[in-house]
């Protein structure tokens, strides 16, 4: 039997929630550009379950811009689709089945335009969703009358003029506009290029002032690992487990996080579905989310990824279940990063309260996240994400945090590669031979080429221009990560990280 609303009523497992017929009668409210998983598995999931609490009650139009993908199995299943979320929130194991029925039906542009554009019609619509990953925030000049425009801002552009036209420039038939794709202040930047579009298109001045006035472009920032679908065998023990076949199904961690940028009540009362989770945070600055989330998450990330590969764990979840490795993790986030970032809107209660969450979601025993994928452009995310807390580090203790230098030491031994014939950089630890996908590979190789450790350490760290000022001369910084670097040279990683331990040189 195959997930489909003709099949609904026959699903009987109490493993799966099920929703009740009335919700495909809900109105459509929301038009979505893009069919990823981290839209059905976030926003679509917050929609789906504020419906369920009688408090949205409405539903999702999904624009489908890209060739490929589930057109099918959207049609078929009628927009539903099962997200199975996985992990641990505060300490306990969490597995939950949803068979999420916001979706009410999907609309191929390239072949459906007219049915995108009857939308614009629609005077229940109210929200616009977008994470056009393929396509792109990006100024296409264009025509908005092709059938259909070529960028999503062209489209979305398309979709308000037609709005404007049939309603008169009603100011009360105006859209909250959200785009989810992770650029810094996504929403600005959407709203300026539709302002250049307009006038590249002439359209009126009657138009534009409207576009300005009565519709609300958010920025917002989204976070929650949706892998996307289940492992073969998963999904067939689940599906077994259900009752049902489907072709949609997904998993996520457990966390989520979708902060929304405004001020506005109108906006609070369109976006009603934040009152039934509190993931969804609606603020007129989200600044201190995008911090929380580089520093703690990503940053960390960078920080351990290397020291991680090089100790012979693949996998985050691997690592975690090693006490040291776990210690060290957590010495850093809470020791290291947390409050280096405190101050004006962040408190150290609000730090280390992320950092715990990030410690259960890196513990997810469902996820299966790659230390290696983590090194990907390793030397721009270090100077991105850790040099600007590293140097308030400084700024704030002026003494070497420990687990700072041995993550940067880390990151100088995991760098350490050669040029094969190939033209790629391949490193080599405990006879494990790996790629350096990074930009800087031929700098690194060549500083290991010319220079011993103590040399190397201060030739790198001294180099302005690369990390954006001179870390060489923080106070004993050089010299700890000289000192790492030679112990892991020597002992092997998984020996520095035990011993680092039980000598409590980090605690």
């Amino acid at each position: 039997m195959n997930l489909s609303t003709q099949t609904i009523g026959k699903i009987s497992s109490p493993a799966v929630e099920v929703p009740k017929a009335s919700y495909f009668e809900l109105p459509e409210k929301v038009l979505q550009f893009g069919t990823g998983v981290l839209l059905r598995g976030l926003p679509d999931y917050f929609i789906d379950k504020a419906n369920k609490q009688g408090v949205f009650n409405g539903r999702i139009v999904v624009v489908k811009s890209t060739r490929g993908g589930d057109s099918d199995s959207f049609g078929k299943q009628n927009g539903l689709f099962t997200l199975c979320v996985r992990g641990i929130e505060n300490g306990k194991k969490v597995e939950e089945n949803i068979i999420v029925a916001s979706i009410s039906r999907m609309i191929a542009a390239r072949h459906e335009w007219n049915e995108v554009l009857k939308c614009a019609a629609n005077p229940d619509m109210q929200l616009v969703l977008s994470n056009t990953t393929e396509v792109g925030i990006e100024l296409v000049k264009e025509s908005i009358l092709a059938t259909p425009p070529g960028s999503f801002p062209g489209k979305l552009l398309a979709f308000l003029y037609e709005r404007f036209k049939v309603f008169n420039g009603d100011p009360s038939r105006g859209m909250v506009i959200i785009p989810t794709e992770l650029i810094p202040d996504n929403g600005t930047k959407l709203k300026q290029i539709l302002f250049e579009l307009s006038k590249y298109n002439k359209l009126e001045p009657a138009f534009i002032d409207w576009l300005q006035q009565y519709n609300h472009f958010c920025n917002s920032l989204v976070d929650r690992i949706v892998p996307g679908k289940l492992p073969a065998a998963e999904q067939e023990e689940m599906q077994k487990i259900a009752g049902y076949e489907d072709d949609l199904m997904i998993k996520s961690e457990v966390y989520r996080l979708w902060a929304i940028e405004s001020d506005s009540e109108h906006v609070k009362n369109v976006l009603s579905f934040r009152q039934v989770d509190s993931g969804v945070v609606i603020a007129p600055d989200i600044n201190v989310f995008r911090e929380l989330k580089l520093r703690l998450l990503n940053g960390s990330h960078t920080f351990s990824c290397g020291l991680a590969y090089l100790a012979g764990f693949n996998t985050v979840k691997e690592a975690m279940g090693d006490p040291f490795f776990f210690n060290f993790i957590s010495s850093l986030m809470l020791h290291g990063i947390a409050p280096a970032i405190t101050g004006n809107n962040l408190s150290d209660d609000m730090a280390k309260d992320f950092a715990h969450k990030v410690l259960d979601r890196y513990r997810n025993p469902h996820i299966e996240h790659q230390w290696l994928s983590i090194t990907m452009q390793y030397a721009s995310k270090m100077k991105m994400r850790n040099v600007p807390v590293l140097l308030k580090y400084y700024e704030r203790n002026n003494t070497v945090p420990d687990q700072m230098a041995l993550g940067f030491a880390a990151h100088l031994l995991f760098m350490r590669s050669a040029k094969a014939d190939d033209g790629y950089y391949y490193g080599n630890s405990n006879g494990r031979k790996y790629l350096v996908n990074d930009d800087s590979a031929a700098y690194y190789s060549s500083k290991w080429e010319r220079h011993e450790v103590p040399e190397l350490v201060k030739k790198i760290l001294g180099d302005a221009n690369f990390w954006g000022a001179d870390l060489s001369g923080l106070p004993g910084f050089a010299d700890a990560v000289t000192t790492w670097l030679q112990a892991l040279m020597k002992d092997g990683a998984a020996h520095v990280i035990r011993h680092a331990q039980e000598d409590r040189i980090i605690a």
